[in-house]
């Protein structure tokens, strides 16, 4: 039985990273041990883990989480006023398919979707 899932995604700047996440997204850090080259951090049942990656060109960077939501209206509410950009393409909308999302990028240039189901 599969449980759950923890992506791995690149990061050139552990301190950039972690204030990114913690201070404009509001995860929190995972465990109570601080890794060297090593991020992970957690909010809600959410959790995502970051390895150094110091020659990553954020142009070239494709790394991708959609992350599932039932408040995605107060999720981007919450981002809005921590100043957190939205994605120019990636406003929050109800897409054809029926999810309603929106999308930022970190500081390295990971995409994460945020969608709720209509």
């Amino acid at each position: 039985m599969l449980t759950a899932i923890h992506p791995k995604l690149p990061m050139r700047d552990k301190n950039k990273t972690k204030a990114f996440y913690i201070d404009g997204l509001g995860f929190k850090t995972v465990g109570d041990t601080d890794y060297d080259g090593y991020l992970m951090v957690q909010k809600d049942e959410i959790q995502i883990h970051f390895f150094e990656f110091a020659g990553l060109n954020p142009k070239e960077n494709y790394g991708q989480v959609y992350i599932r939501t039932n408040t995605i209206d107060a999720v981007y509410q919450a981002f809005l006023e921590n100043k957190v950009q939205i994605h120019p393409n990636g406003k929050l909308e109800t897409k054809p398919w029926g999810q309603r999302e929106f999308s930022i990028l970190d500081p390295d240039t990971n995409l994460l979707t945020f969608g709720q189901s209509q």
